[in-house]
């Protein structure tokens, strides 16, 4: 058997299903794209229906296998639901990607008031908490899976003009590792990626800023910003059997700024 028939396989998600918070736009609509073309049926989720059925349509149309199932990652109740639906749906689940976030403010740490505080936190780290704890049996009893939380360079280094959502990153940095340790007796490895500067809307604040990005690209050693698909192929490599022996890792997707 060729070293190609070997370690190709690996990479399919054949079978798989995924569900993906975040996923109408940006990184999280690119890594849900690359899971559902590498063979996985995924849920692509949000806030807004509509938004989440456009993405799903817009998959469909491409031959791929998608559903839209709106959710506030804030919510408890919406949570759980997201997660009964997933199963209901495709009758299983194997692959969640955290990936939904809130930074409702821009500027000093001073600046974020206890309603932006609580927002921050509740999606960006009790939201997956929640969501994956509510999913734990469902992967324990398929044998297994593979959880990827979206962190952030800002979650290692604190970035100015963040600092609350940097704070929340460096938790979610943190809970993968608790996770990782907790849960994988039971074959289910849970990873981070930390994207550096990605151009999407969500990031719009920083690269549409010419005296910000310059500040950024000043230390990036590949010199550019990266785009949603740069995180896209990792989150296929994580998800799938590749990176089988892959748990509790940060993986980076900054162009180098972290190693600066």
């Amino acid at each position: 058997m060729s070293s190609q028939n070997r370690i190709q396989p690996l990479f399919q998600l054949n079978g798989k299903v995924a569900l993906i918070t975040g996923a109408s736009k940006g990184i999280g609509e690119a890594m849900a794209r690359g899971l559902a073309e590498f063979g996985a049926k995924v849920v692509v989720s949000s806030r807004k229906q509509e938004a989440v059925d456009a993405v799903a349509e817009a998959f469909r149309a491409d031959g791929l296998e998608a559903t839209g199932i709106a959710a506030n990652m804030g919510t408890l109740d919406d949570i759980h639901a997201l997660v009964d639906n997933t199963v209901e749906t495709y009758g299983g689940l194997d692959i969640i990607i955290n990936n939904a976030a809130a930074n409702p403010v821009f500027g000093p740490i001073q600046n974020t008031d206890a309603r932006a505080f609580d927002k921050i936190i509740a999606v960006n780290l009790k939201g997956p908490f929640e969501l994956c704890k509510k999913a734990y049996p469902i992967l324990k009893e398929r044998g297994g899976g593979s959880i990827i939380h979206i962190g952030s360079i800002g979650g290692i280094r604190p970035e100015g003009g963040i600092g609350i959502y940097s704070v929340s990153k460096a938790a979610i940095h943190n809970l993968t590792q608790a996770m990782a340790q907790d849960w994988g007796a039971d074959n289910i490895r849970v990873n981070a990626i930390c994207p550096g500067l990605i151009k999407t809307r969500f990031s719009e604040a920083l690269w549409s800023n010419d005296k910000i990005l310059h500040r950024f690209l000043k230390h990036i050693p590949l010199g550019r910003a990266g785009t949603p698909d740069d995180v896209a192929g990792l989150a296929v490599f994580l998800a799938s059997d590749a990176a089988a022996y892959c748990t509790g890792g940060m993986y980076m997707v900054d162009g180098g700024y972290a190693a600066k």
